[in-house]
């Protein structure tokens, strides 16, 4: 049996224009993609007139097939809709039993995760801050600082997103701001 090889390689990435070479996917997530994840709806109905980009990543071109790990890099504007802060879409994975990993490469924010019964841990991230995302963890990234939130995630290549319940409810955590501070807050939806 003759194996086909899938040709090693490396990216690069300008943390100043904040963009990766070679590009691979880019995905632009703005308000108009994801307005019902945020809770203040009449806030996110005035932001939409702009719509504001929320987040971008690149996802590199690896085969998405068990053997691969897949690798991206996501970049969280920094901005509020009312007092929550720009985030992710945030989701599980289709393959439940799949890990994943976060390296911090600039900037602040939470990485929101909970399980599917609710259960949910709010980890601190800062510039070269590694995040581990066990199984059967849903995960959002939120950018709490003034500048872009800049992250390196890998991932087992055939893993998939399940965003479901994450784009019905939310996550059980919010993370807000309160009179100049970061808040934690439960989600009245849950």
């Amino acid at each position: 049996m003759k194996l086909n090889y899938f040709e090693p390689f490396n990216s690069y990435i300008d943390l100043e224009k904040m963009e990766l070479n070679p590009e691979g996917d880019l995905i632009i997530r703005k308000l108009s993609d994801m307005v019902d994840s945020f809770q203040d709806k009449e806030a996110a109905k005035e932001a939409l007139k702009g719509n504001p980009t929320i987040y971008k990543f690149y996802n590199v071109q690896i085969p998405e097939e068990d053997g691969h790990l897949q690798h991206c890099i996501s970049m969280i504007f920094p901005g509020k809709i009312g007092n929550e802060y720009y985030m992710t879409k945030g989701h599980f994975h289709k393959i439940k039993d799949t890990a994943e990993v976060y390296l911090t490469l600039k900037g602040k924010g939470k990485l929101v995760m909970q399980t599917p019964d609710q259960k949910s841990k709010v980890l601190d991230m800062r510039q070269r801050s590694i995040s581990y995302i066990p199984p059967y963890w849903a995960h959002r990234t939120v950018n709490t600082g003034d500048e872009p939130l800049i992250i390196l995630g890998v991932y087992r290549g055939d893993a998939g997103h399940n965003y479901g319940i994450i784009e019905e409810k939310g996550m059980a955590t919010l993370v807000l701001e309160k009179n100049g501070e970061v808040v934690l807050e439960g989600n009245p939806h849950y």
